[in-house]
């Protein structure tokens, strides 16, 4: 079995990544070549695979590379993890900042919204472009894609090209997690029977058991609990406070509100609802905090190197253990080493009812030898269904746009899209698309052809 991970120099996710592989039982004796266009992070972290192999005792049992050759990572490829930022931080601060300019406050900009739209832009040419490789040299592989934006770079596979792709994100896990922990629950994976539909970062948990028993007024009633500290703590909490207050109120109200609850971090989720998200201080009313780009250069990144270097340096232990994160399960389920459950992003073909089959949505999925089947949802409340239907259309369109350079096609996503919403003159979301493209130009060329 050969894994590829295109993206391999990931501070961020490769040692953990790695590690799920090397523990994942069913995946011993697997060749894991990690591929990266930048030589220094690509270095550091083979020699931080390395020391992971040493440390848990296996490097005779796995076989590790690195190389910055495409082809020579994909060639005889089973599985393909993605795991890519095209532009890096340069092109997602312009994202950030150019919407900033007009009075769109995004907290993470990487899905929906101008800062999605522009994310989605650049990264879907070179999906495309790998899938199309993978046609070449292992035209059997499957895609296990981490890659944001999610629902549209899965999209762009299936639509292009014949290779098969799954997007895995652990958004949902958070969650049931602290479902588990307002419960009192155990496990969310053993007391938890879960059904959920949505678009990637925009997911619903629309029918909920625990040990049986529908969780829905259990949630209400412990809500209701809370709703002095809902008033008095506002904006003061955690994720992980007594209440769990603090970080989730947006999903909170808007179960109030629909009846079914978002599952997905509140900084993801408002950007499907801006109207939490106004302005600055009005995030934070609701716990949610803007992630600037000098957080990511000067916190979020050092934090990864400094960890790798440990790691590599083995001044950090590593535990024989399987992170949260599901890709190396699929792997194994896919391989037929064991059947997997969990929440996937794949075609609709009819586990979504009132969605055109093709169009990517994210649902659980059971996942076995070669195949993933989307399991059915049933009935879709209609204000849901209506979200889901807006948000496929638009996602759509931005696969058309960015394999086409159509800059009219761009300004109707824009238009369509919920946070674009709050800039109220017509000639100003034109203007601030322009200076988007322009900004990221280097990134797009199909939008500056003659």
């Amino acid at each position: 079995m050969k894994i590829t991970v295109v993206g391999g120099g990931s501070y961020c996710w490769t040692p953990t990544l790695f590690r799920d592989f090397i523990c994942t039982p069913g995946l011993e004796g697997a060749e894991i070549v990690l591929q990266d266009i930048n030589a220094k992070h690509l270095s550091d972290l083979h020699a931080c695979c390395k020391a992971i192999l040493g440390q848990l005792g296996k490097t005779r049992r796995f076989k590790l590379s690195a190389t910055l050759s495409a082809e020579k990572a994909l060639r005889g490829a089973d599985y393909v993890i993605l795991t890519i930022t095209t532009g890096a931080y340069d092109a997602m601060e312009n994202d950030l900042k150019i919407p900033y300019k007009y009075g769109i406050w995004q907290p993470v900009g990487d899905t929906v919204g101008p800062g999605g739209i522009s994310r989605a832009l650049r990264n879907i040419p070179v999906v495309v472009k790998l899938a199309k490789q993978m046609e070449r040299y292992c035209p059997d592989a499957w895609i296990l894609n981490i890659t944001n934006p999610m629902t549209t770079l899965t999209r762009c596979v299936w639509r292009e090209t014949d290779v098969r792709c799954i997007g895995l994100c652990h958004e949902l896990y958070g969650t049931l997690a602290r479902l588990q922990k307002l419960l009192g629950a155990k496990d969310w994976r053993k007391d938890f029977d879960c059904v959920s539909v949505g678009v990637n970062h925009m997911p619903w948990i629309t029918r909920l058991k625990y040990n049986g028993q529908d969780a829905f007024p259990l949630i209400r009633r412990a809500l209701a609990k809370n709703t002095a500290a809902l008033s008095t703590k506002k904006g003061a909490g955690t994720a992980f406070d007594e209440t769990l207050v603090g970080s989730n109120q947006v999903k909170f109200e808007l179960f109030q509100a629909y009846g079914c609850l978002p599952a997905a971090g509140d900084r993801h989720i408002v950007e499907f609802f801006p109207y939490f998200c106004t302005e600055e201080k009005q995030c934070e009313e609701y716990g949610v905090k803007l992630t600037r780009i000098e957080d990511r250069r000067n916190g979020f990144t050092p934090r990864w190197k400094e960890r790798v270097r440990k790691i590599t340096a083995s001044e950090e232990p590593i535990k024989a253990e399987c992170s949260q994160e599901a890709t190396s399960k699929v792997v194994a389920a896919l391989a037929g080493v064991a059947e997997w459950k969990d929440i996937v992003n794949i075609p609709n073909e009819g586990q979504v009812p009132g969605i055109a089959n093709g169009v990517v949505v994210e649902t659980m999925g059971l996942i076995s030898r070669d195949h993933v089947y989307g399991l059915p949802v049933g009935d879709v409340p209609p204000a849901i269904l209506t979200q889901i239907q807006r948000h496929a259309a638009n996602q759509e369109m931005t696969v058309e746009a960015a394999l086409t350079g159509d800059r009219k096609m761009v300004l109707q996503v824009m238009l369509n899209d919920p946070m674009c919403g709050s800039i109220r003159d017509f000639r100003q979301m034109e203007k601030m698309m322009e200076e988007l493209l322009e900004a990221n130009r280097r990134w797009l060329p199909q939008f500056f052809r003659r």
